[in-house]
């Protein structure tokens, strides 16, 4: 007769509940509302805010413009839902989709905030004390290359220090520019005036994931400012905190990377309703999975997928069955019936590979998704659920990193938006910024 030790019997108990809770759809939780917020354009609402919502040490923190296009932050023990709202004397150009409100916090507990931003100079402040709304004066964070600036972006590594990236230059003519923030100096330094050259010729639409002192970066090439000119994705990625790059195979970049040096690995011809700036995540093994949106050869509808590597393999999943197709072509902020997607996968060695890919749909009269991909024994099977049984109009998603990185726990950015086509707003009066805690 086989005995079981009382570890075996725990650990298989274990099992069983983690594999049972796994199997759950996705289901909107709890919504902590905030204030309304400006939406008549997507400016609130896009996905390449990093981030609109960051939790450090029981606290979260929030950004958002308000109606007089001032830039509010907000804060709240993760306990409860009585926010503390500072209205800043900030402003920005909010029927501008571009000039999102960037945020995080260092290792100190300092805020960080970077807002209103399209081809125009360094808009940056940070907190006057740890924990505090009270922001100081603009300031520089380097000196140069800070005249033209698009899509700041904030990530943080795990000893408390930050990331800093942004475009110099413009759509179709930029280069990427990296910072990184010294929290023991409590300084900036320069990485790279330009990691990725654009050559005069074009400019890269990246996304990026950074975790302990690895960073991983991939991204479209856009040739003019006619979105219907992104085309191939390519990747690389830095052990050192963004010093020094490597392609997936581990051969050094000689920076700075251009079309001609970087790795290509998933090739998309331009015209195939390829997206930019979406999102990327790592496994347990460090492997990367990059979500997107394009029109493959072989469907007739635009569907979104995952590029991923698995055993120093490139490969592609189709997370969609979707019907309802587009066209995405023309200059600036477009009003498109899909968001772009954000990923995120849990870790573990107990559960099946589990990805969860959020978007919009209007083909979902405009509420939240999750398509969920499991893979087993080498196929992957994916299952479409909303989320939120509300229509979000123009929203795109964006998330608590921060708390997703250390507690597992999804808090989505939500907000109700209009969005017209070039820089165009639409009639809509303010509408709740919220908070929504989703069950993965």
């Amino acid at each position: 007769m086989m005995k079981f030790s009382h570890i075996s019997i725990t650990s298989l108990i274990l099992f069983s509940i983690l594999t049972f809770s796994w199997s759950k759809p996705p289901s909107g939780k709890h919504n902590s509302e905030i204030q309304p917020g400006w939406s008549k354009t997507s400016v609130n609402a896009t996905i390449f805010r990093k981030n609109s919502l960051v939790s450090f040490k029981g606290y979260q923190y929030a950004a958002f413009y308000d109606s007089t296009s001032h830039v509010v932050l907000a804060k709240r023990k993760l306990t409860n839902d009585n926010w503390s709202l500072k209205q800043t004397p900030f402003k920005g150009n909010v029927n501008d989709a571009h000039n999102i409100i960037s945020i995080m916090i260092d290792g100190n507990g300092f805020l960080h905030l970077a807002w209103d931003h399209h081809n125009n100079p360094l808009n940056y402040s940070i907190s006057k004390e740890p924990g505090s709304l009270t922001m100081n004066s603009p300031s520089n964070m380097i000196g140069r290359n800070e005249k033209i600036i698009s899509y700041p972006e904030f990530y943080k590594l795990d000893n408390g220090d930050l990331i800093f990236a942004y475009r110099d230059g413009g759509s179709g003519n930029g280069n990427l520019v990296l910072n990184k923030y010294i929290t023991a100096e409590k300084k900036w330094i320069r990485l790279h005036d330009n990691l990725i050259d654009g050559e005069s010729k074009r400019n890269a639409y990246w996304q990026l994931y950074a975790e302990g002192n690895n960073i991983h970066i991939s991204w479209v090439w856009r040739e003019s400012p006619n979105v219907a000119s992104n085309h191939d994705m390519c990747y690389a990625k830095s052990y050192d905190g963004g010093k020094t790059w490597v392609n997936s195979k581990n051969e050094s970049y000689n920076i700075p990377i251009t079309i001609t040096t970087a790795e290509t690995i998933y090739p998309i011809p331009q015209n195939s309703n390829l997206i930019n700036q979406t999102s990327m995540t790592v496994d347990k093994k460090g492997n990367p999975y990059i979500a997107t949106y394009f029109k493959n050869n072989n469907e007739s509808c635009t569907q979104f997928y995952v590029i991923y590597n698995e055993n120093g393999e490139w490969k592609l999943t189709k997370a969609t069955n979707r019907k309802l197709d587009f066209n995405l072509s023309g200059g600036g902020s477009r009003s498109i019936p899909i968001s772009r997607p954000q990923i995120v996968i849990k870790k573990s060695f107990f559960k099946p590979q589990e990805l969860s890919v959020i978007y919009r749909d209007e083909e979902f009269n405009n509420k939240i998704i999750i398509s969920s991909g499991i893979k087993k024994n080498g196929i992957w099977n994916w299952i479409t659920t909303p989320v939120y049984n509300n229509s979000v109009d123009r929203w795109e998603p964006s998330f608590d990193t921060e708390l997703w990185r250390t507690k597992y726990k999804l808090h989505l950015y939500i907000q109700k938006v209009g969005q017209g086509q070039g820089e165009t707003s639409v009639k809509m009066p303010p509408q709740m910024v919220s908070v929504l805690e989703i069950k993965l």
